[in-house]
């Protein structure tokens, strides 16, 4: 077995969660740096920093269009971001529900766990339900 690491533009960062998308890529959060990062199979890693800067991203999955999805845990949002580093935010409607998982369910919503004891289903265009 070889391990090879690849480390991101600062060590402080704190990556942690990952997921693949359809490319073949890996999208991570960077929970201390405000930041989610793209790695290429071919080891490129591209750093996007989020609108607010005291988001802490926890969570990322990929739906089935290949649109990155994640969590805000300090913005009490979910968002999506595109290999371009597009980003967009979506509040959640609980004040304070600190996000933390999210999956694309079988009907491709999404859902997110919150620390507030509560799931939320997120419908495909965006709008919670």
């Amino acid at each position: 077995m070889t391990i090879k690491e690849h480390p991101v533009s600062d060590r402080t960062a704190g990556p942690y969660a990952l997921t693949t998308g359809p490319d073949g890529a890996l999208w991570f959060t960077e929970y201390r740096a405000d930041r989610i990062g793209r790695i290429t199979p071919d080891g490129r890693i591209t750093e996007f920093p989020l609108p607010d800067r005291t988001a802490r991203p926890h969570a990322v999955t990929v739906d089935g269009q290949g649109t990155a999805w994640f969590t805000e845990w300090g913005g009490n949002r979910i968002g999506t971001i595109t290999p371009d580093g597009s980003i967009t935010t979506y509040d959640l409607p609980t004040p304070a529900s600190e996000p933390h998982g999210i999956t694309v369910g079988p009907d491709g919503a999404l859902w997110t766990a919150l620390e507030i004891g509560a799931l939320a289903r997120i419908a495909p265009t965006g709008e919670t339900i």
